[in-house]
């Protein structure tokens, strides 16, 4: 009875639950769901990682390569993000070229980490050899704030690269590559997203599920590292007031805080 209840009235659903503080997952408005991370999901990946939020599950996997630099960073490599949201994820997501949202993501990701790495030391060769980081996010399982688990897979599959040791010959134009001698990538920030969703233009949902997301008259991502505040992120939709977006930060940095313990651990756990 529940259950069609919910399908035919899903706002008032929902309106039910809030009305007694509580979402119908069990959650208060502004607690967030369990976060776990695994690192070197991939093996034949240079850096991977698991991350699952509540339902949602992305996995990341990074592949070092060489390659000429850009002509207008020549002392420079570059990473190459790209999310993907295959059909197998969600029914919302058709076979084919990538969907809006995708697109979307990987923009949102791109500029949040855009800082992460200095390109300058993935350079073997000013105008001739650099490393290439691409790096792909899958999403397994779609259940609400996909980029904050991407983003979260991304900065734990960064601290997971070993790049061997290259070396350059002017002469030859020819890299040597020493597989037995590797470095470990320096990753030097560590931005967490977290998202929140507005529900009846007033009532703010932390880290909201899929159906939450849809029934959100709009949604904003806070990313922060540590208790620095990087980017607020808010695609249009119901306006905030001042208390609410301090609000939204404030759980932004305590959440932020404990992902970064737990992508600790887990490289902690592990030998790399």
């Amino acid at each position: 009875m529940a259950a069609q209840y919910k399908t035919i009235h899903p706002v008032k659903y929902y309106r039910d639950f809030l009305a007694h503080d509580l979402r119908p997952d069990g959650r208060s408005p502004d607690k967030t769901r369990n976060v776990t991370v695994n690192v070197n999901s991939i093996s034949t990946a240079d850096g991977s990682s698991t991350v699952r939020i509540g339902n949602t599950t992305v996995i990341c996997g990074i592949k070092a390569e060489l390659g000429k630099p850009k002509p207008d960073e020549p002392e420079c490599g570059f990473m190459v993000p790209n999310v993907e949201l295959p059909p197998l994820c969600s029914p919302l997501f058709r076979p084919g070229p990538p969907s809006e949202e995708a697109q979307a993501m990987t923009c949102f990701v791109s500029q949040a980490t855009s800082d992460m790495v200095d390109l300058k030391e993935l350079c073997v060769s000013t105008d001739n050899l650099a490393w290439v980081l691409h790096i792909d996010m899958i999403c397994l399982d779609y259940d609400g704030c996909v980029q904050d688990a991407c983003l979260i897979a991304l900065s734990a599959a960064l601290r997971t690269v070993k790049l061997p040791k290259v070396e350059y010959d002017a002469e030859t134009k020819l890299p040597s590559v020493s597989l037995d001698e590797r470095a470990d990538l320096h990753v030097k920030s560590s931005p967490v997203s977290t998202s929140f969703a507005v529900f009846d233009d007033e009532i703010i949902l932390s880290d909201p599920t899929g159906e939450e997301e849809n029934l959100s008259s709009a949604k904003l991502s806070v990313v922060t590292d540590g208790e620095v505040i990087l980017s607020v992120h808010k695609p249009g939709g119901s306006a905030l007031s001042e208390t609410q977006l301090q609000d939204c930060i404030s759980v932004a940095k305590d959440r932020a805080n404990l992902v970064n313990e737990l992508i600790n651990v887990a490289l902690s756990s592990v030998d790399r």
